[in-house]
């Protein structure tokens, strides 16, 4: 069994990284303004799950593949930055979605939650903190690593649909503000692709810098 110390010290790290600005935040919020809270939160769910097979990928060892081989970090680090600056460009292409702050279409919560769960899987920041900080909080000798696994990963999952639910739930309150106006919509849905844009940039170099 984890100490209670451990577990308060593991969520104020949990907690300070998943409120750095990065790919999973603006898929969150960029869902939530472009589709609403039920798009958001499907955002959020597809993260949570993501973060799940993050666990997996830590505790069956397959996370020492990108410390051996540096090449693997940076391939996901593209991959990571181009799926979401293709999300942000289709945004921008539509000319701000085409209506993006009228209610989800059938079926976009589960583009939602693809949409979540891809960006978590192929962000970099991920798998950094399962190589760097995650094993050093799971101990054999405390018994089933795979029950300390389990524990880490409800906290952190806790961690992300709390803070970035959240940020959802402002979006959609700021969607629905601008609502009424079809002009506000289509800034905001262009706006939000921007965003998208500008923060796979950002990732991208600065990972791919350091």
């Amino acid at each position: 069994m984890i100490p209670a110390a451990e577990l308060w010290l593991y969520f104020t790290v949990v907690l300070g990284v998943v409120a750095l600005p990065g790919l999973d935040m603006a898929c969150a919020v960029g869902s939530s303004l472009a589709g609403g809270r039920g798009a958001g939160l499907a955002a959020v769910a597809g993260i949570v799950a993501g973060g799940f097979c993050h666990v997996v990928v830590a505790g069956t060892g397959l996370g020492v593949v990108v410390r051996l081989f540096p090449a693997a970090y940076h391939l996901l680090l593209l991959a990571g930055s181009a799926y979401m600056a293709w999300v942000g460009v289709a945004l921008l292409r539509s000319g701000g979605g085409g209506g993006a702050l009228r209610a989800d279409a059938p079926g976009s919560g589960a583009a939602a939650f693809r949409r979540g769960a891809t960006t978590n899987l192929t962000n970099p920041k991920a798998y950094l903190f399962m190589l760097a900080v995650f094993p050093q909080f799971v101990r054999p000798e405390r018994g089933s690593v795979l029950s300390q696994a389990a524990v880490l990963w409800l906290v952190t999952a806790a961690t992300q649909a709390a803070a970035y639910g959240c940020l959802v739930l402002a979006a959609d309150r700021a969607r629905r503000w601008l609502a009424p106006s079809q002009a506000a919509g289509a800034a905001v849905g262009r706006t939000v692709g921007a965003v998208l844009v500008a923060s796979a940039a950002w990732v991208g170099w600065e990972g791919w810098a350091r």
